[in-house]
């Protein structure tokens, strides 16, 4: 999880005047976790969802709100900058959402340029998937003019210099050469042309979502930014946008807007609008359990988390939310933050008025007869999580990318996706114990999650068993005669047909179907082929298996 680092300085000069020992007693109340301290420091962990809470300055505001220090929706004045950002149509194809703004008289000082700087990656780990939905620019404004544009360039046009290098480059060098660019070329490199953001000058800002310009470089005396996002996902831009944007404003940053000029519309960036939602005291209540709460109690409880609360009647309060909070999505979310200003330890236990007669689900005793097959074939079992990232599930397993269920805020780069097959989880697996003895006969049972396009991309829920073996004449007899051992214990019969599934040897692997009085099932086998071994950096042979029950 994010993981922000700051002094205790920092937050007295933000208005905090609270004891060392006070504070790490008190901040793991409002969500979050003491991860370390010293004596000047101390390393706060933050749930993804709340990435507003991932600049010093965001965990002020809302730390001032959870003491009662400061309540209510705090006040960001926007004016006009009069400047414009033209986005040229071409630009749509590869990354077409940008988000512009002008901040004004704000603070590099002292420790200040890195915690933006960090403050920046983690919003591009939480919203921006690694760059991939969002990346963020911020830039010294007092060394270029307006208006902008946000433009295709063909690769070896509108040279610049690169932030750490000190010679021009083509944007194709870039993608080649710089160490930037080589780590994020793979989110722009298929297309023909490459965004760019210029100037009225054609100065270069920034290269989108890959590096910034040199001449934009922010320094401890830079006093007058523009922050740039650009992205696919138009929501997500403007997200990440207001939690900068408000970021700033918290320490005196003037916000600016700026006009963006889209071939069929124009928008106004950032807009700080807040979003309302009503909430029911008897929700609250009911979901919170062990509470008396009136539309009083949640009126005051819900402007000690910074927004504004409206009394409608007695069972219905109105929440003005603000831009920043991009985690409120349903009136369950406003209960949560009911209860964390209700303090969570001030919920009384309760037992629920509920008496029911237990019994096991008809599939988890189906489990444990596959358990018992398994085991005795020789496999020990593994638990994995359902969690993963397109480049483990497909790039490393030579699959390609289909739809699936992605995470909207994920932790890390790592677990970005959820699963819709169980082996690549086992490759990890022998990858990370590949220092234990062989041979290493490994199972998983679990539930894989994917878009079915039959379905006008629904999700889907399925069971699977896989498993993998390892050791160095692993081959493909050997593999059929478990998968033919494993369906034959559970009552299916096995119809194999040829398999192209580019994760195994060609001409080693096969597809199955069965069919049994409970049901039918389906799956595939093989060889796994030298590159996917290579690519989870194993050295010896690997066969697998995959069941799906239907």
């Amino acid at each position: 999880m994010p993981v922000i680092t700051f002094k205790y300085q920092d937050l007295k000069d933000l208005g905090i005047d609270m004891e060392k020992d006070e504070l790490i007693d008190t901040l793991p109340m409002m969500s979050s976790d003491i991860e370390d301290f010293d004596d000047e420091e101390i390393k706060v962990e933050f749930f993804p969802n709340r990435p507003d809470n991932l600049s010093v300055e965001g965990v002020a505001r809302s730390f001032k709100g959870f003491i009662g220090q400061e309540t209510g929706l705090p006040d960001y004045k926007v004016t006009p900058s009069n400047d414009e950002v033209i986005v040229d149509s071409e630009v749509a194809r590869i990354r077409p959402y940008i988000g512009f703004a002008k901040i004004d008289n704000v603070d590099f000082t002292g420790d200040k340029l890195k915690y933006i700087m960090d403050f920046q990656e983690n919003l591009h780990w939480v919203i921006g998937r690694d760059r991939k939905k969002v990346a963020i620019g911020i830039h010294n404004a007092d060394v270029v003019n307006g208006p902008f544009k946000y433009i295709a360039t063909p690769k070896n046009e509108n040279n610049f210099i690169p932030l750490e290098k000190d010679v021009e480059m083509t944007p194709d060098d870039i993608l080649t050469k710089h160490d930037k660019g080589v780590d994020y070329a793979h989110l722009i490199n298929s297309f023909d042309k490459y965004p760019l953001i210029l100037d009225c000058d054609d100065n270069v800002l920034s290269m989108p979502p890959i590096i910034n310009g040199e001449l934009t470089k922010i320094k401890e005396d830079t006093k007058n930014i523009i922050v740039d996002v650009t992205g696919t996902d138009e929501k997500a831009v403007n997200q990440a946008l207001n939690i900068i944007c408000s970021s700033f404003a918290e320490v005196g940053g003037e916000i600016k807007s700026m006009e963006v000029k889209y071939e069929d519309k124009t928008i106004v960036t950032p807009d700080l609008t807040p979003q309302e939602m009503n909430v029911h005291v008897n929700t609250a209540n009911e979901l919170i359990g062990g509470t008396n709460l009136n539309a009083d109690d949640i009126k005051v409880l819900l402007e000690k988390a910074r927004f504004n609360a409206e009394i409608l009647n007695d069972n219905e309060v109105k929440a003005i939310i603000p831009a920043y909070r991009v985690d409120i999505l349903h009136e369950v979310d406003i209960v949560e933050n009911i209860a964390v200003q209700y303090h969570i330890n001030d919920v009384v236990a309760e037992l629920p008025d509920i008496n029911t007669v237990a019994y096991e689900n008809n599939w988890f005793k189906a489990e444990s007869t596959i358990r018992e097959v398994m085991i005795g074939l020789g496999f020990q079992e593994v638990m994995s999580l359902m969690l993963t990232s397109e480049d483990a599930h497909y790039t490393k397993m030579n699959q390609a990318e289909k739809p699936h269920v992605q995470v909207a805020r994920p932790i890390t780069i790592d677990r970005t996706m959820i699963r819709t097959s169980l082996i690549n989880s086992l490759m990890e697996f022998l990858e990370d114990n590949k220092h234990e003895d062989l041979p290493q006969k490994i199972f998983e049972i679990g539930d894989v999650l994917y878009l079915d396009d039959s379905k006008e991309n629904k999700t889907v829920a399925s069971k699977k068993l896989a498993g993998v073996v390892c050791h160095s004449t692993a081959n493909f007899t050997e593999i059929k005669s478990i998968t033919t051992s494993v369906l034959s214990n559970l009552g299916y019969s096995m119809e194999i047909s040829d398999s192209e599934n580019e994760t195994f040897i060609y001409g080693r692997a096969a597809d199955f179907k069965g069919e049994s009085l409970n049901g039918n099932v389906k799956g595939f086998f093989g060889e796994v082929s030298p590159e996917v071994i290579s690519n989870f950096t194993l050295e010896y042979p690997v066969i697998a298996f995959e069941v799906e029950f239907l």
